[in-house]
């Protein structure tokens, strides 16, 4: 374990040099971990548009498949299932999306968690609309934040990612309080 934080400290400085060497390496490192969509056209988009199309058809097709996990892997497998198989598809479109949405954009904190919660306070307990208005919801977020991200700090701005995390935190924890309340 000491030869690994030592590896990792030793790696980190090395990283660090590289970095600072060069302010379009920097540049381009800030917009990988920070998240952005500045220099995104749609030359980004057509790499990338036919996993985002699948992983979009899929998942807007699932509803009541997830209506039907949600109900308990028992009762799912009862009512025909197959919840392990529909699980690894599940996941497959997840990593669809949001690898797409990742290679686009870079890690925008909190949008996948903050929006399904948002939605589903708008439109009640199933999927069948969960999804569809996630899938607009999102974007709306997105673009708002990183609206508010170049007016706040004109005429800079501020990175999407920052935004989006500054909005999601408070969001997300109090969904934590609100479920740690509801279960005691």
């Amino acid at each position: 374990m000491l030869s690994g934080a030592a590896l990792t400290a030793g790696l980190q400085g090395v990283i660090s040099l590289v970095l600072l060497s060069d302010q379009q390496t920097l540049d381009r490192f800030r917009f990988w971990q920070v998240g952005s969509l500045v220099g995104r056209d749609l030359d980004n988009v057509a790499s990338i548009w036919p996993f985002l199309a699948v992983g979009a058809a899929v998942a807007l097709l699932s509803g009541r498949t997830l209506n039907l996990l949600a109900l308990g892997d028992d009762l799912a497998r009862g009512l025909g299932q197959r919840t392990g198989a529909v699980r690894a598809l599940l996941l497959a479109v997840i990593v669809l999306l949001a690898g797409g949405g990742t290679a686009l954009a870079g890690p925008l904190l909190f949008v996948g968690l903050v929006v399904p919660h948002l939605a589903r306070g708008l439109v009640g307990q199933d999927y069948r609309w969960i999804v569809p208005l996630s899938a607009l919801l999102g974007p709306a977020l997105v673009l708002l934040a990183d609206v508010a991200g170049r007016l706040i700090a004109r005429p800079s701005e501020i990175e999407v990612g920052i935004v989006t995390a500054f909005l999601g935190a408070p969001v997300m924890i109090l969904l934590l309080r609100r479920n740690r309340s509801e279960g005691l």
